[in-house]
């Protein structure tokens, strides 16, 4: 499998064996309509009510170059969406409602790589935009019905329709701007097409609430294409922690991702091989600093896993979550020790 970065490593039992991609358009102009007259089937209302009622709270967001989509947050007109939507675009930002509705203004309020998300804000027009119903994701079910909205292909105004195909999925993201690939954690697994453009919409059950932000589609590194049927949304309980603490904020303080709370680089033997983390800085009273662990010491191993590289590090990581206790083996002053650590919470503090 190709696991995080595509290095080859052990990697957790609950990688997929897949490569994923995120879903970001090249800004395309078009649009299209068609109202067909159909035959009425089973849940055809249901998903007429679930369109009309959730469709006008997913918007496009235009970051130059490329288009994503986004999900209106609140009364203030924040909309969430992907980090690797807004990540690197120059000049402002514009997010659109509708066909018909003419773009607004918007500036970035924060951003979170590491679950790739990222909170804009429209300048005016705030009172326009309809904030979403989010669902509970922890209560997500196999097979459930599901429809996914954005602007694929900057095709705005965008429905697919599908179920949940599994739950709890860890798979990578996109490595965003100089720092590591992002991990989706706890992802929710869709059969629902996740089109280039579709980063950042809405992942919705039939009640109208919002599930999950879908971010990623999966691609078959046989065929070098998207795996059709496999696509991945952020849970709706992580988007709603993070988003709300970047736009009180600016930036994260507690997310649900382990961290030694440590600064450091891939250290190198005298032969040039890499065989741990050499830590720069602990952050004062941060997990690593409370167990003893200084700058110098050269991290080596966290439970029975080895951390030769940062990779290795944050691959391991991923297993954790904030408050659990790890054996971690260092090298100090050429000998080998180890600690004991809590770990603490993954943030993005200035």
């Amino acid at each position: 499998m190709v696991s995080r970065r595509g290095r080859r490593c052990p990697a957790p039992a609950a990688f997929l064996a897949l490569i994923v991609a995120a879903a970001v358009a090249v800004a395309a102009c078009g649009s299209g309509s068609g109202n067909q007259a159909s035959q009425a089937v089973p849940g055809q209302d249901s998903y007429e009510r679930v369109i009309k009622m959730v469709l006008p709270s997913v918007v496009q967001v235009d970051a130059g170059k490329s288009t994503g989509s986004g999900v209106v947050f609140d009364t203030r007109g924040d909309v969430v969406t992907n980090a690797h939507v807004v990540a690197g675009a120059k000049g402002g930002y514009r997010v659109v409602a509708s066909a018909s509705a003419r773009p607004l203004d918007a500036r970035v309020i924060g951003s979170f790589a590491p679950d790739d998300l990222a909170v804009i804000r429209v300048t005016s027009g705030a009172a326009t935009l309809r904030p979403v119903r989010w669902a509970d994701s922890n209560r997500a079910q196999v097979g459930q019905l599901v429809l996914a909205m954005g602007s694929p292909y900057g095709l705005i105004d965008s429905v697919t329709q599908g179920i949940i195909s599994a739950t709890g999925r860890t798979v990578t993201g996109p490595k965003i701007g100089a720092g590591p690939a992002s991990v989706i954690t706890d992802a929710l697994q869709t059969s629902a097409p996740i089109n280039p453009g579709n980063s950042g919409g809405a992942l919705v059950d039939l009640t109208g609430a919002v599930l999950g932000i879908p971010t990623l589609e999966a691609r078959n590194p046989d065929l070098g294409g998207a795996a059709d049927g496999i696509g991945f949304a952020i849970p709706s309980n992580t988007v709603r922690g993070i988003a709300g603490q970047l736009i009180r904020k600016g930036h994260v303080t507690t997310s649900d991702r382990a961290s030694l709370q440590v600064t450091g680089s891939t250290h190198a033997n005298h032969d040039g091989n890499a065989d741990g983390v050499a830590v720069d800085a602990a952050q004062p009273g941060g997990a690593a600093a409370a167990a003893g662990i200084r700058a110098g010491d050269i991290i080596l191993s966290i439970g029975r896993s080895k951390t030769e590289t940062e990779d290795d590090l944050d691959d391991v990581l991923i297993d954790y979550k904030p408050g659990d206790q790890v054996k971690v083996a260092v090298l100090r002053g050429g000998k080998r020790e180890q600690f004991v650590v809590r770990l603490g919470s993954l943030s993005s503090r200035p």
